[in-house]
């Protein structure tokens, strides 16, 4: 399904800050040493959508940092999947890449997949990854539902928490 994405290529050369709002392969390519790169994607899925995000970030030259967070909730009968990549190439010390994929199942039929994926070729670096898949907890809507806010809103809040 991922060959079916639109595929972005953005070569890196100066500091960037990149917002990711739809689905797609985002290749980011760090082309000059001592650039800073951050990455962040929010996705919501309702009914029967489907997300589908892949972002590499592929560290060419040392002294580069990135930074990738990318939160998705899926309801309904919806999919959310996050596939990322961290690229160090050989030579590439002093590099620093960080990856976190979260998502928010919001119903009992909602579909999620986070795949992170580390390729470092080189030493001196600091390279890692996180990912979860999870629901609200039930007691997080209780406590807001004892406050006297209803079900549905308390789940709104929580969400927008969340993606925020």
């Amino acid at each position: 399904m991922l060959a079916d994405l639109p595929r972005t290529t953005i070569q890196v050369a100066k500091n960037q800050q990149f917002t990711l709002t739809e689905s797609g392969i985002y290749v980011f390519e760090m082309v000059q040493a001592g650039v800073e790169l951050q990455v962040v994607g929010f996705f919501q899925a309702v009914g029967k959508e489907k997300k589908e995000v892949q972002v590499i970030i592929h560290h060419m030259v040392a002294h580069t940092k990135a930074t990738t967070l990318l939160k998705g909730t899926a309801d309904d009968s919806a999919r959310v999947s996050f596939t990322g990549r961290i690229i160090i190439d050989p030579n590439c010390p002093d590099t620093n890449s960080f990856l976190t994929e979260r998502i928010l199942l919001l119903s009992d039929t909602a579909q999620a997949e986070t795949v992170p994926d580390l390729e470092i070729e080189s030493d001196d670096v600091k390279c890692s990854h996180a990912a979860s898949i999870s629901r609200i907890p039930e007691e997080h809507i209780f406590y807001l539902m004892s406050r006297g806010i209803s079900r549905k809103e308390s789940q709104a809040m929580i969400v927008e928490g969340f993606l925020a």
